[in-house]
């Protein structure tokens, strides 16, 4: 048995997406892809009966499902860079994702955290306090929840 202390369980989903970041400086401007690695970590005020924060196969049913749904295999676009994106999809029936801010990996990370996560774990006594993502095997952009 754990006491008093901080536990918290992470789950990896991957997946692949096209994006581009808009005003960018270098190539990153241009339309490209990534394999990207999602780690989100969860904590709760205890342990279930069994020990666990969450049982990781509830994370990748609902965090999973809902990157299969909306990124993977989507291209990622900032809502501002709309008409790139209705392009895209009248020309090749694309699936274009826009996001609130340009796709960057801190942004995309922000949006797990504070958009996605929230929604799909309600009411369920966790809480996603992190969430890394790499866009490639060598960067990656963490975003964590603040502790008073």
């Amino acid at each position: 048995m754990i006491e008093k202390h901080t536990v918290t369980c992470t789950r990896r989903v991957e997946f692949d997406a096209a994006h581009r970041v808009m005003q960018h400086e270098s190539k990153c401007k241009r339309l490209h892809g990534h394999r990207y690695v999602l780690e989100a970590s969860f904590t709760a005020p205890s342990l279930d009966a069994l020990g666990r924060v969450v049982d990781f196969g509830v994370v990748k049913a609902l965090l999973g499902g809902w990157i299969d749904e909306h990124w993977d295999h989507t291209t990622i676009l900032f809502k501002k860079d709309k008409p790139l994106g209705e392009a895209i999809a009248a020309k090749t029936g694309q699936t274009i994702f826009y996001l609130p801010a340009n796709p960057t990996a801190e942004n995309m990370a922000h949006y797990i955290l504070n958009d996605v996560c929230p929604k799909l774990f309600k009411g369920m006594g966790l809480e996603c306090v992190s969430v890394k993502l790499y866009e490639t095997p060598n960067c990656y952009a963490e975003v964590s929840r603040r502790t008073a």
